[in-house]
């Protein structure tokens, strides 16, 4: 059997700054990124996959059906560290762990899971 592993992930936002600095609240870095004569970005390096922030463009479609979620040390933290639009679901024990559902600044939704002990 071969090994399947994700190594990206592209939300398209209308304010690509502002959604990489929702994403720098969760402690992710971004780095300005261009390839060729495509459109400058936000790109972070997530240790084996890489998340990548482009400007939405007139024609594309939005992505803000994406959800993607992180596992952080501490949910509540988190949750009161970033500037988010709504907390769908706030920070409470699941059978996945302790956990909260945040929309970002485009209307993605982010899902945190705390790191178990």
């Amino acid at each position: 059997m071969s090994m399947i592993a994700l190594n990206l992930v592209v939300l398209r936002a209308r304010e690509p700054e502002r959604l990489a600095h929702f994403y720098a609240g969760l402690g992710l870095r971004f780095e300005e990124e261009q390839h060729g004569a495509g459109p400058r970005h936000h790109a972070c390096d997530l240790g084996g996959a890489v998340l990548e922030i482009y400007p939405l463009e007139e024609d594309a479609d939005t992505t803000t059906g994406t959800r993607i979620g992180f596992t952080v040390d501490h949910v509540e933290d988190v949750v009161r560290q970033v500037e988010t639009t709504a907390i769908l679901t706030p920070p409470r024990v699941t059978r996945w762990g302790k956990r909260a559902v945040l929309l970002d600044p485009e209307g993605h939704r982010v899902e945190l899971v705390e790191r178990a002990c």
